[in-house]
């Protein structure tokens, strides 16, 4: 028997050089921007003065040194008794002189009687003298107080990040190309 002639097959594959660097990323992220307004609280406070008031006409009175209508508010209302004593030591003198016939000198007595009378003694225009105769009143009053309210202001600003890209390279070469070497068998031509 023969032995069949083969076909050789060499076959070398392609080589490929990649020399590659990744791309860079720079990020910045820059803080925000924030602006504080503040209002100061106003505060507004005004105390009105007092009132003092004093009230001393009694004391006044008191002393004999009342008021113009005072005194003839007194003389009004004691003006009617003062009429009827009058009027009593009229009629008593009267009986006294009509009594003439049991002896004594009336109209002497009389007349001296009236001679020791000075003034109004009846009248009583002086006023009550008491511990209480000053009145003292004082009105107090309340403070203003206004208020203004403050704060603070906010005003925020956001800043987009800063993004920076460099990029990378890429570079490919062939460093051996593929072959395919195919050798025939040898044919024995002389048989």
């Amino acid at each position: 028997m023969f032995p069949l002639p083969s076909i050789q097959i060499r076959q070398e594959y392609a080589q490929i050089g990649i020399d590659a660097d990744s791309g860079q990323y720079d990020i910045r992220q820059p803080r925000p921007t924030m602006e504080l307004q503040q209002t100061s609280t106003k505060l507004e406070m005004h105390q009105p003065n007092g009132e003092l008031e004093i009230d001393q006409s009694k004391a006044w009175d008191a002393l004999g040194l009342p008021g113009t209508l005072e005194v003839m508010n007194r003389i009004y209302s004691q003006s009617r008794d003062i009429a009827l004593q009058g009027i009593a030591r009229r009629v008593e003198d009267g009986n006294r002189m009509y009594a003439i016939h049991k002896g004594g000198n009336p109209i002497a007595d009389i007349a001296v009687e009236r001679s020791q009378i000075t003034g109004f003694s009846e009248l009583d225009f002086v006023g009550e003298a008491s511990y209480d105769n000053v009145d003292i009143h004082f009105n107090r009053r309340d403070p203003e107080i206004q208020a203004e309210r403050g704060g603070v202001q906010i005003n925020s600003q956001i800043n987009p990040p800063e993004i920076e890209y460099q990029r990378g390279k890429l570079e490919y070469s062939m460093l051996r190309w593929g072959k395919v070497e195919i050798i025939p068998p040898q044919i024995d031509t002389l048989m």
